[in-house]
């Protein structure tokens, strides 16, 4: 008798939190010319060459660039990424990152008690006002935690449609009105030829000069050459940076010696539990896919997202 369960295969290794959550939503684990479902949770590197009878690929990050630059996504059949799977994990870092410079851990925790500098340079998130820009699903887990802290948020998407929780929404062809009416910034956006360093020196120079710029999106949303510079005249408080471009700064960058910057390696969402994270996100696009529904996080053929 023939197994009827969606044939699934999870590679380059079948990882077990992966495998739990696909038999747990009615499929069956099997090799790659058998499968009619792929997972991929390697890089773009060593992509295999698919058979026709793969149906979809589930991709294991977000951010898709990699795979597109790479030429393997193609519109013979579905394909999804993780877009906001792990929201929840890179809005806590994001806040963390923020709350982090502007009550000065970072310098305490290097200056222990050198009271004067530091005291003054603290600042409050409360009464403030946060630009997301990218405000997809980590906006809307970042935007509640942002409220709760007493702080005002603008975001920042592509369409300009009303964000909950947002005071503003401005569509991305606005970022530019942006700069002048916030405290901070969040990057929360993709790495497309559009955001291609979209803080640089113009940018660094429109923001107020106790601004905080977080980064939890990609490297290349950053001007490093101008953030360094930014930094080091006081033009803005600080950068607190889990993304870098390249990744990690060389040794001797200067990213690393300043005094107004944090660096997380690349942590808002750790990859050590990024399977795990991902399962029943997995396990609920395959009920989808056999019930027919429409399923989480579909690619649309030539987005770069």
């Amino acid at each position: 008798m023939s197994d009827a369960r969606l044939a699934v295969a999870i590679e380059p290794e079948r990882d077990e939190h992966l495998v739990a959550a696909v038999e747990e939503a009615g499929g069956r684990i099997v090799g790659l010319e058998e499968a009619r479902v792929l997972v991929w949770i390697g890089m773009p590197t060593g992509f295999p060459e698919l058979p026709d009878t793969i149906e979809w690929v589930a991709l294991k990050t977000a951010g898709i660039e990699g795979f597109v630059d790479a030429g393997v996504i193609d519109d013979k059949r579905v394909w999804t990424n993780a877009s906001g799977f792990y929201a929840e994990n890179v809005a806590e870092h994001a806040l963390a990152l923020l709350l982090a410079g502007l009550r000065q851990i970072n310098t305490s925790v290097v200056r222990h008690w050198d009271k004067e500098p530091i005291d003054t340079a603290v600042r409050s998130l409360h009464g403030s006002t946060v630009a997301i820009i990218g405000a997809g699903g980590i906006a809307a887990s970042l935007i509640p935690r942002l409220n709760a802290s007493g702080a005002r948020v603008i975001a920042v998407n592509r369409s300009g449609r009303p964000v909950d929780g947002a005071a503003v929404t401005l569509p991305s062809s606005q970022t530019d009105e942006v700069w002048a009416q916030t405290d901070h910034v969040v990057l929360a956006a993709p790495a497309t030829a559009e955001t291609q360093h979209l803080i640089n020196e113009r940018t660094l120079a429109a923001l107020p000069s106790h601004a905080w710029v977080v980064n939890v999106a990609r490297g290349p949303l950053v001007d490093q050459s101008a953030l360094v510079a930014a930094l080091h005249s006081g033009q803005i408080a600080g950068a607190a940076l889990d993304v870098t471009d390249p990744e990690p700064p060389a040794h001797d960058d200067p990213l690393w010696s300043l005094p107004n910057v944090i660096i997380t390696p690349h942590i808002a969402n750790p990859s050590s539990g990024l399977t795990r994270t991902m399962a029943p996100f997995l396990a609920e696009n395959v009920r989808r896919y056999l019930a027919g529904d429409e399923m989480l996080s579909v690619v649309t053929p030539g987005s770069a997202y």
